[in-house]
This record gives structure tokens, C-alpha cells and sequence, in this order.
């Protein structure tokens, strides 16, 4: 076991802020403005085959702006609603390089939003506003392309909310080993995504619990997707369990979509040998072809705080570092990790002293408690 190869890619949402420090979503900033931004930013050509581009072509770099795209009745490209920049990484062969090539290109792109007046923040929900209304309604072609799976069913829903995709392959598992690596993963994603919570407000004030974005996603979307072969038999599930993988470097991937966007790069590190471990444990039973979205909506009120959701966090780091036997890397992180979990830590947490103490978060400002 500790001897199996993986690779890791990461995929992150940035949220955007103005100069003034107002959150920028997409009632604030326009398609064009943040497309100048990702236009100013390099393109490799040996991102791919890697990284797909998409139907659209927006994709066509390591960043690009994430959002709601509208269609014509013909199914031709009208507007995309932006809600952020996606920034995603090559694959990679260990989890250090994964996270430093993130590092990199969002200092890259740091620098390019300070020349337009923006800059990104990270937060998992909107912190101004709770849904995004499709206007005007979906038309005929519309309809029938986005009711075609249960993501671009739901897809709506993303665009007030901002997470990774944690990507993690391993050559020797074959499409029946994924496909239970994804329902392990499924069933303990409730104790797994409070280690990540970063989501304490909602409709421009604290709304009492600690992720927003696990109560509005998660269940109506999945928690794991896991990319297979087009000759491997896909299990019919709402929300996916699995899909076709769309290029041949996707075949194999499983893709970790429930944790709430993650400040830094150390705790996506962390969270990435914690899946790899519970990749190679053998020891969990649990096993879930969907997630339980009324757990994970209890989990999001309370994370760590909760004594039960504590100690069953708690258990799989246990599992998983015994998964992790001579992976010295991967068991430094993973104290590192238990670190947080005994001091019951997440961003949200620290989100929430710094709107007490009246300093601004994520644009959202406490001016009743900063002034004197």
C-alpha cells in the first residue's frame, strides 16, 4: 500500500473584491472586465492535453473566469455571469509541487487583478447575497441542455458559492476500486469538510453556522466525482457519482468537490494526504453512493464544535494515518492537520473574530462594532 503512486491537481475558486475592499460578484463586475485580467496572464501550451478547454473556449488557461453561461435558442453563446476566477493546476507527481504551482499562479494572477482595481479573496459563499436568479428564464435550448445531468441541473447554485476540486489519481486502482473510493469518500464527507469550513456569513451578516456553502451545495450536488474510461460502466446516481472522463488525463481521477475554499495553500496540503490516506485505508465500512445532504447540513452549523462530528473527524485522521505508514511527508501534514482538529480550528473561526473585532472580511464590513 504505501508503496502505490498518486498524482494531485487542484482546482481553486477566487472570489473578487474592488479597491475599495466591496466584494465584486456578479451584480459588481462584468464578464469583460475579469476576462482583461485572465487575457494579461500567460498561456502554455504544455498545459495540455491536461486541463480541458471546454465547449466555449473560456478555459483555455490555468485560469479563467468562472460563471453562468447564457445560449440562444440555436445554442449560441450569448453572456456568462461571472461569479470569480477558477484557477486549476497540471497535474502533478506529488502533493508539494500541486500546491506550490497554485501558489504561483495566484500570485500571477494577484498581480494582474491589482493592475485592474481587483483583487481576490477567499471565501466559500457570498457573503451579500444568498442565490443567483436566472434572468431572463431558460429558453427551449436552454432547457434541454441544462436539465441533460444533475449538475447542469443544479448548476446555478455554484454561483454563489466558491470551493476546490481536490484531484487525486492512482494508477493501480482499476474502475471498480474508483468507483468505491468514491462512495467511501461520499459517506464520510460529512466529517471530512469541517476541517475546511470557510463560509460564516450569509445576506451580509454572521448567519450562525460555519459553512454556508455546505448547507446550499452539498446533496443537491455531489461530494466526490470520479472520472472514468469510456468502455467502464457509470453509476446511475442524482447527484453523479461518476462521469466519462472528457480527455484521456481525466480517466482515473477522483475529484473531491465538497470542501469549502481553503486560504493558503498548507491546509489544501494537508486535506490532499488526508484523502490519500483514506484512499489507501481498508479499514472504513462506510460506503454512500450520494451524499446525506441533511447531515451534512447539521455538520455545517456547528463543524468541530460538535462533540459527535469532532470525534468522528477524529477517526478518520486516525484511519488515515495509519493508511500513511512510511509516507513521511504525508504524516507531517497529517499532524499538522490533527493539529487544527484538536484545537477545533477552520477559517471560518478566525473569519468570525475578525468581523467581531469590526475589521472587514471577504467584503463584508461590521461598521457598528468598528465604530467607537
Amino acid at each position: 500500500m504505501p508503496g502505490r503512486t498518486f498524482r494531485y491537481g487542484i482546482e481553486h475558486e477566487c472570489a473578487m473584491l474592488r479597491a475599495d475592499g466591496s466584494f465584486a460578484d456578479f451584480t459588481a463586475v462584468s464578464f469583460e472586465e475579469l476576462q482583461a485580467i485572465v487575457e494579461a496572464l500567460p498561456e502554455d501550451p504544455d498545459d495540455y492535453p491536461q486541463l480541458r478547454i471546454g465547449d466555449q473556449g473560456i478555459k483555455r488557461k490555468r485560469w479563467y473566469v468562472e460563471g453562468y453561461e447564457r445560449f440562444d435558442e440555436r445554442g449560441e453563446l450569448v453572456r456568462c455571469d461571472p461569479k470569480g476566477i477558477e484557477v486549476r493546476t497540471r497535474i502533478h507527481t506529488s502533493i508539494e509541487d500541486a500546491t506550490a504551482a497554485l501558489g504561483a499562479d495566484l500570485a500571477q494572477l494577484d498581480a494582474e487583478a491589482a493592475r485592474a482595481g481587483l483583487a481576490t479573496t477567499t471565501v466559500a459563499f457570498n457573503p451579500l447575497r444568498s442565490h443567483y436568479r436566472i434572468d431572463p428564464p431558460l429558453n427551449a435550448w436552454e432547457r434541454d441542455h441544462r436539465l441533460g445531468s444533475p449538475e447542469e441541473r443544479t448548476a446555478h447554485l455554484h454561483m454563489t458559492t466558491y470551493g476546490p476540486d481536490l484531484n487525486l489519481s492512482c494508477a493501480d486502482l482499476d474502475a471498480a476500486a474508483l468507483v468505491d473510493v468514491g462512495r467511501k469518500l461520499t459517506h464520510y464527507s460529512p466529517w471530512l469538510v469541517p476541517l475546511s469550513f470557510s463560509s460564516p456569513f450569509r445576506d451580509g451578516e454572521p448567519w450562525g453556522g460555519l459553512s454556508a456553502r455546505t448547507q446550499v451545495r452539498t446533496g443537491a450536488r455531489p461530494a466526490v466525482l470520479v472520472f472514468l474510461g469510456p468502455d467502464d460502466e457509470q453509476v446511475p446516481a442524482d447527484p453523479s457519482l461518476t462521469q466519462p472522463a472528457r480527455l484521456p488525463a481525466e480517466v482515473g481521477r477522483i475529484e473531491f468537490k465538497a470542501f469549502d475554499a481553503c486560504p493558503g495553500q498548507d491546509l489544501y496540503a494537508e486535506l490532499l494526504s488526508l484523502l490519500t490516506g483514506l484512499v489507501l485505508d481498508d479499514t472504513l465500512p462506510g460506503r454512500r453512493t450520494t451524499p446525506d445532504g441533511p447531515l451534512h447540513r447539521e455538520v455545517a452549523e456547528e463543524g468541530l464544535g460538535d462533540p459527535d462530528v469532532h470525534a468522528g473527524t477524529g477517526a478518520l485522521l486516525d484511519a488515515a494515518t495509519a493508511a500513511l505508514a512510511g509516507r513521511d511527508a504525508d504524516l507531517a501534514r497529517m499532524a499538522s492537520l490533527r493539529g487544527r482538529w484538536e484545537r477545533r480550528e477552520c477559517p471560518a473561526v478566525a473569519m468570525l473574530a475578525e468581523h467581531a473585532a469590526g475589521r472587514p472580511v471577504a467584503g463584508l464590513r461590521n461598521d457598528a462594532v468598528a465604530r467607537p
